[in-house]
């Protein structure tokens, strides 16, 4: 088993101070659900290193808003919008099709958290399943070629402490059969999410891309609007920009080079769980670095959009 990897950052580290020092001029970065939260503290972090940043968002005008806010505070101007809806599959066709380029880092941010009732895209699939993975695993995939370009490219994969709540459950992804519950399907969802890291790192780290995934910690932002705000206790709770620090480690620093495969939180990668978690606990789940469920997702997935 390899060593769990630890970093000089910890809870209380803020993005700016995990990239201080970090030069990313001449890279590009990509990072979706950036008009608000988390995904404008990650860009502005990244745009601040001298990245060329995207922001991939679904309101444009709210996108354009806060790049232009990155611009003003970084002095970086090449902080650009596309229109990218994550749940929508004809969207992220449109925004793989034009994309030009190396892509050096894909933020995977975007999210939905604890949607009330069971609600289905139009290709049948539960909508928090459809946005939090299979979206960004359709976005993900389509941009290989643009990832392998860049002769050393990262992938990061925005999970939750949530995914202890559900496994991946292959027989009935959508709730067809099972009752619905707005908790096992998020879970289910973040739970995908680090999957979508283990079996990227594992197809393509021969073309210089690795992938991982993280817990950002619980910050209040948009995420919450169906639960009434943020409910953990506050002494467990972030800052945006502290919010953004594993991202931005993952994405940015030279701490992670030729990592992949693994979950972080709190800017070190995490323990793998043994026993039953614990509410507002922290660690991974077995079941979501098994490299055997992370090849069966990846297929399942790759059916799934036909």
């Amino acid at each position: 088993m390899t060593d769990t990897l630890k970093t000089p950052f910890g809870f209380t580290s803020t993005a700016a101070e995990v990239v201080a020092g970090v030069d990313l001029s001449g890279s590009r970065a990509l990072v979706t659900g950036a008009s608000s939260g988390l995904g404008v503290e990650t860009a502005r972090a990244l745009a601040d290193a001298g990245a060329a940043v995207v922001l991939g968002v679904r309101d444009v005008a709210a996108g354009k808003q806060a790049a232009a806010r990155i611009s003003e505070s970084t002095g970086n101007q090449d902080v650009t919008v596309a229109p990218l809806d994550l749940a929508d599959l004809r969207s992220i066709r449109e925004f793989v099709e034009v994309w030009n380029g190396p892509l050096h880092m894909l933020v995977n941010n975007a999210g939905i958290m604890a949607v009330p009732d069971l609600e289905l895209t139009p290709e049948g699939r539960e909508l928090q399943f459809a946005t939090n993975f299979l979206g960004h695993f359709a976005l993900t995939t389509g941009l290989h070629a643009s990832l392998a370009a860049a002769n050393g490219a990262r992938i990061v994969s925005l999970s939750s402490n949530a995914h202890l709540f559900s496994p991946v459950i292959f027989d009935d992804l959508d709730f067809l059969i099972r009752p619905y519950d707005r908790w096992s399907a998020y879970g289910q969802s973040k739970t995908a999410d680090v999957l979508l890291a283990v079996e990227a790192t594992r197809r393509w780290s021969q073309d210089g891309i690795f992938a991982n995934a993280l817990n950002p910690g619980a910050i209040a932002t948009g995420l919450q609007k169906h639960t009434g705000g943020l409910r953990t206790p506050a002494e467990k709770r972030k800052t945006l920009a502290q919010g953004a620090a594993t991202s931005v480690l993952l994405a940015a620093s030279p701490l992670v080079e030729g990592v992949g495969g693994r979950y972080f939180e709190d800017c070190d990668e995490a323990q793998v769980l043994r026993g039953k978690p614990v509410m507002f606990g922290g660690g991974v789940a077995p079941w979501a670095l098994d490299a055997g469920n992370a090849e069966r997702l990846w297929d399942t997935a790759t059916e799934l959009l036909g």
